[in-house]
């Protein structure tokens, strides 16, 4: 087969996804949600945005407006494909009006097992029998999350790293039941997305979370054991590492409370004590410092986040 055929048959296959797969929800309008529908909607889909909130739904809006200007200034949209983007994202309150004419589902709420259990019964029991329910969960079961449904074989992870618009990396994670075809449709969408997918299996944290996080608890525990202050450590990991962020601010960045429930994931999953969370980090989140979302993490965020100073609870360690 020639290049210019392979090419001719990857179009068709990847149109006939995206003729098949052109409505497409997104539970909850985080930061995670927000991201997820200015790419298809960038992308020519019809995108509804479920939230129990307006005013979040309002905020992510604002969020995606602000991102597609932010496009605009480098040159990489033009004010047309913002116009077109925004109109082809519709806000609702009512989940089951939000989901009822998906061909695709992504959930983007909390990193929350029951929460999560609770959303996908409520899914299955909404959306269109051929439609496929995917979750953006960067650790939980897919699985689990599956089985709770009467479709486990269209139920897979679409795991999307932040901030979505400019990350390449999809994680497509298949549970235990999930089918090939299921398999496939998502892989090939996400291409389409203009995003790289790799396709993992479902165990603990997958890939991604399954290496990052027990460095970001090394790191906490550094910190905690007094080896080296915060402004230190992430130093060594920039300098030494080549990483563009320091695993301390990149854990203010993920949120403090995801970083927890994730190793906590890790944990009971593996029951492997070198997965088990710093209490460092317990107490920062019982504490309610969750990083940026919070103002206050590793560092504090009074000035903008772009200003990094080291929380003054925190300038004592190391």
């Amino acid at each position: 087969m020639s290049l210019n055929e392979s090419n001719a048959q990857y179009i068709l296959s990847t149109s006939r996804i995206i003729s098949l797969l052109m409505n497409v929800a997104i539970v909850g309008s985080g930061a995670m949600g927000n991201g997820i529908a200015h790419v298809f909607g960038q992308h020519g889909f019809k995108v509804a945005i479920f939230d129990v909130s307006s005013d979040a739904l309002n905020k992510a809006m604002a969020t995606i407006s602000k991102n597609l200007d932010r496009q605009i200034s480098k040159g990489l949209i033009s004010e047309e494909v913002k116009t077109l983007t925004l109109s082809n994202i519709t806000i609702y309150t009512v989940l089951k009006d939000a989901v009822k004419k998906a061909d695709l589902v992504i959930e983007a709420a909390t990193e929350n097992e029951n929460i999560k259990f609770d959303l996908f019964r409520n899914l299955d029991e909404y959306c269109p029998k051929q439609a496929i329910l995917a979750s953006n969960t960067s650790s939980i079961s897919i699985t689990k999350i599956g089985a709770v449904t009467k479709r486990p074989g269209q139920v897979i992870g679409m795991h999307f790293m932040n901030p979505v618009p400019v990350m390449k990396l999809v994680e497509v994670i298949r549970g235990y039941a999930t089918t090939d075809e299921v398999t496939k449709s998502v892989m090939e969408l996400s291409v389409q997305l203009g995003k790289v997918p790799v396709e993992v299996n479902d165990y603990p944290g997958f890939v991604a979370n399954r290496i990052l996080m027990p460095m970001i608890n090394e790191a906490i525990y550094s910190l905690y054991e007094g080896v080296a202050g915060v402004e230190q450590i992430d130093t060594v990991m920039k300098l030494g590492m080549a990483h563009p962020m320091g695993p301390l601010q990149l854990a203010d960045f993920i949120g403090l409370d995801v970083c927890l429930s994730i190793l906590r994931v890790l944990h009971d999953g593996f029951g492997n004590p070198k997965y088990a969370p710093c209490p460092l980090l317990i107490n920062m989140v019982e504490a309610g410092n969750y990083g940026i979302k919070s103002g206050c993490g590793f560092y504090s965020y009074s000035e903008g986040i772009k200003e990094l100073n080291v929380s003054e609870r925190l300038k004592q360690h190391g």
